[in-house]
């Protein structure tokens, strides 16, 4: 199965920084969750704050969110992936567990939620999302982290108020990553120099 070019990029990123390779190289990724972001747009005063790391050597994702305000109480809550946020209906199907994170809190307006899931295994995925990806886990990973480095993954918090999500952010990588990409990028272009030279 080809690799993304996102996976070899951020693989030459690795090789040119020359990380050891027992040493992980962790994505970090963040949004703010509103109605607002919801499509369409849900009239909540609920906010969130969600972050997610992906260790790309432990193939793990550690999951964190915090929210409060919402008008209903939670039902489900889950990533979403892939679609871009200007696309002309910015929604798509579920990429992570169904129907929601294993232990997220449900029938409540406000909490914490912190969880890590093994992204080598495909209870971490809808496996909805893993056929669609070449029905493969390693497909599966590849299309979720491809996705979460172009901003078109969302966190979504489903509740009674709105079971199509009252608040929801697309996830954005960190600055950091984007300067890793950019060395994978130099990487990349420079060993295609040497190979025509």
């Amino acid at each position: 199965m080809k690799r993304s070019s996102f996976a070899f990029l951020l693989f030459a990123a690795t090789m040119l920084v020359a990380a050891p390779a027992s040493h992980a190289v962790v994505l970090h990724f963040k949004t703010h969750m509103d109605g607002p972001s919801e499509f369409p747009a849900v009239p909540s005063p609920g906010i969130g704050f969600a972050t997610v790391d992906i260790d790309t050597i432990l193939h793990t994702m550690d999951v964190h969110a915090d929210w409060s305000g919402l008008v209903g109480t939670t039902t489900v809550a889950h990533i979403h992936c892939c679609v871009a946020p200007d696309a002309a209906v910015p929604t798509a199907g579920v990429a992570t567990t169904t129907p929601t994170f294993p232990g997220f809190p449900a029938g409540v307006t406000a909490g914490t939620y912190d969880a890590s899931f093994d992204l080598t295994m495909a209870s971490s995925f809808n496996p909805a999302f893993v056929t669609a990806h070449g029905g493969t886990v390693a497909g599966a990973e590849d299309a979720f982290i491809d996705g979460l480095l172009a901003g078109q993954a969302y966190f979504n918090i489903h509740t009674t108020f709105r079971a199509g999500g009252e608040i929801r952010g697309f996830l954005v990588p960190e600055p950091g990553i984007i300067g890793l990409l950019g060395l994978g990028l130099g990487a990349a272009f420079m060993a295609t120099r040497r190979r025509r030279g």
